[in-house]
């Protein structure tokens, strides 16, 4: 395979993060054959990222999709000749290899490509001559202007349909204005596929851009599974716990690894986070246990690490509210309507009035953007285990089970879950319209 990336869901949280960065350390500690790289294929929120930084490790890097491109098959200059020279030199290459292209340079600086044909036309119109070929020319002599040209980003099937309408046999690769390879039509017989493992998701809609053209090798998840048909057989771990960092922690157990005090706080981090330091009702025996033994591992106390965690948090009323909330929003569709339900996190709601207009606003905004029914964001406190949801207009709101608290603000006591204990209650009041 070569290449592996690990990869959580669009707008990453915590769990998600933390749990490609784990498996993928696993995974290279399981199969030295194969590179596995933790990604993310979304920003993360300042929140997550200041908690992420207190890590001390490095935040995976962000991929925008796993489409194949141009520099996944482009060619490096493993061989490359002066401008200056002369034909000798490109035989002395061809009694080696057999290049559609060779590149050219002078003065150390890129000047093009040297294809066959070049050598054929210079060839074909000598011989065409009745005068005896007396001088050997230099390359640049020889070579045909090229004015045409890829980008390292250019899609391969959007590149491949340029050189197929191309007269050349190669073409220069650049990024940034800076010549860094070439293609041949060779390269593009067979389409490049990227390596990846699926975590805290499985469903090709929260899946990085591409996952269509790629080669999935293995899912671990927590949720529902609508899993993307894949090529081959893979690996599957899917569980009803409260966290996919519990999961992966239960992969090293089951391999007899055992995680280093900064894996296991990061492992710690995800479960504590999606858990809410695990009051949530979506937490497990398997979290709780999963959790103390990490805690061990990374010398810390499960409740003090998470309401410190929590406390990097800060509030809501200074922060941009699309970013808030788009940081961990999920869309459902149940009776034909478009849903979309965003969490926030907090440590108190006493500044709730503060900031729920801008809030309200920034919702109906995504709505629109995303074009979806209705939308809606859970604020929940982890310390005091109470939430508010804040909601566009919907006729929905009228089937909610929750107290009005202002317009289309509602208190929401000991709800702590958007999978258990909002979804349902939203779901239900679709239904009932």
């Amino acid at each position: 395979m070569g290449t592996v990336y690990v990869t959580g869901h669009r707008n990453p949280d915590l769990d998600s993060v933390c749990s490609a960065y784990g498996y993928a350390g696993l995974m290279n500690m399981q199969d030295a054959e194969n590179t596995y790289i933790p990604v993310r294929c979304g920003h993360l929120s300042e929140s997550a990222r200041n908690i992420m930084e207190q890590l001390e490790i490095e935040i995976p890097a962000y991929m925008s999709d796993v489409y194949p491109k141009v520099k996944d098959v482009m060619l490096g200059d493993d061989y490359s000749i002066d401008a200056e020279d002369s034909l000798t030199a490109v035989a002395a290459i061809y009694k080696k290899s057999n290049p559609s292209a060779i590149p050219v340079y002078d003065k150390g600086e890129f000047y093009g490509l040297l294809t066959v044909d070049d050598i054929t036309n210079w060839t074909m119109r000598e011989l065409s001559k009745s005068s005896k070929i007396n001088e050997i020319p230099k390359v640049k002599e020889i070579m045909s202007a090229q004015t045409e040209r890829l980008l390292s980003e250019e899609l391969f099937d959007e590149a491949r349909a340029i050189l197929q309408k191309s007269d050349e046999r190669g073409l220069a690769v650049y990024e940034d204005d800076k010549y860094v390879g070439f293609v041949t039509r060779r390269c593009f017989l067979k389409f490049p596929e990227y390596n990846v493992i699926l975590v805290d998701h499985n469903e090709p809609e929260q899946s990085i851009r591409g996952i269509e053209t790629a080669n999935i090798v293995g899912i671990l998840d927590h949720h529902r599974l609508d899993a993307i048909k894949t090529k081959q057989p893979i690996f599957i771990c899917a569980e009803p716990l409260g966290s996919t960092c519990t999961i992966v922690y239960q992969q090293y157990i089951r391999n007899n690894r055992t995680p280093d005090s900064v894996m296991a706080k990061v492992l710690l981090t995800g479960i504590l986070s999606d858990t809410l330091i695990l009051k949530s009702p979506t937490t497990t025996g398997d979290d709780v246990v999963a959790a103390h033994v990490l805690a061990s591992i990374a010398r810390v106390d499960v409740e003090e690490y998470g309401m410190s965690m929590f406390s990097r948090v800060g509030g809501l009323k200074d922060k941009d509210p699309r970013a808030e909330i788009s940081a961990d929003f999920k869309t459902y569709t149940e009776n034909g309507v478009k849903i979309g339900i965003g969490q926030c996190e907090v440590t108190t709601l006493n500044d709730l009035k503060g900031y729920s207009d801008k809030y309200q606003e920034a919702l109906n905004e995504i709505r629109d953007m995303k074009g979806l029914d209705w939308a809606v964001l859970m604020i929940t406190d982890v310390i005091h285990e109470h939430s508010a949801l804040l909601s566009t207009d919907h006729r929905g709101n009228r089937h909610l089970p929750y107290s009005s608290i202002g317009k289309n603000i509602f208190d929401m006591p000991h709800v702590m879950s958007r999978k258990k204990q909002l979804l349902p209650e939203i779901i239900h009041a679709v239904g009932d319209q």
